[in-house]
């Protein structure tokens, strides 16, 4: 697969700390808070993070963090923003060049698999884990975004089950666009649930050549 996958910014130094002292660039505190909280969501057991652990970890005060983010349902806003757009570009470029079909189809289920193994933080928001306890629009945009994919998929289907001469071709294409998208919520969750010890992508290409 030639998709180059996103991961957030490394952190850079904290506000706090004499190497900062130079201005920063437009946008490199919120990068910085956003990559310390996605690195945070890493760990076990972090399914909820305190605005307070977060300051604690950037060295900087609560007071800090609300200059760049007016809430914590703000930062996973920012989180989202990062998935939603790193996946949907994506998806944008496999369809340009690979077309619908069932290749395009198999490529788009990889791609956000690997995108979700290079973000393991990323996963729990993905997967919801990291929003229990978080404002019920957030889990509602994460909805969002496997509808789109699911979305997606069924798109790219629908050819290739005409061109098969499937007598429902819609149909057909909807269950397989259902298959594909709660195969990569299970591996997401999977991948979560272990501890980010199971890879998300294993045997993917026996699978889907089962699937598809």
């Amino acid at each position: 697969m030639s998709e180059s996958i996103s991961a957030l910014p490394e952190p850079t130094a904290s506000e706090d700390a004499p190497a900062a002292r130079r201005r920063p660039r437009p946008g490199e505190r919120r990068e910085q808070i956003l990559q310390t909280l996605a690195s945070m969501l890493q760990q076990p057991g972090a399914e909820r993070i305190t605005t307070a652990a977060l300051a604690r970890q950037l060295e900087v005060s609560e007071a800090a963090l609300y200059r760049h983010f007016a809430s914590k349902a703000q930062m996973f806003e920012g989180l989202i923003d990062f998935i939603e757009q790193s996946v949907f570009t994506l998806v944008n470029q496999i369809a340009e060049r690979d077309g619908h079909g069932a290749q395009a189809a198999a490529r788009i289920v990889a791609m956000v698999l690997q995108f979700g193994e290079r973000n393991p933080g990323m996963v729990r928001v993905m997967v919801g884990d990291a929003l229990v306890y978080e404002n019920e629009r957030l889990q509602q945009r994460m909805n969002l975004f496997f509808d789109k994919i699911e979305a997606t998929l069924r798109q790219c289907l629908r050819p290739a089950a005409q061109a098969a001469g499937d007598a429902a071709p819609t149909a057909q294409a909807q269950v397989a666009a259902a298959a594909l998208s709660d195969l990569i919520c299970g591996r997401l969750q999977r991948y979560a649930r272990t501890g980010f010890r199971r890879s998300p992508t294993e045997h993917l290409d026996a699978t889907l050549a089962r699937l598809l």
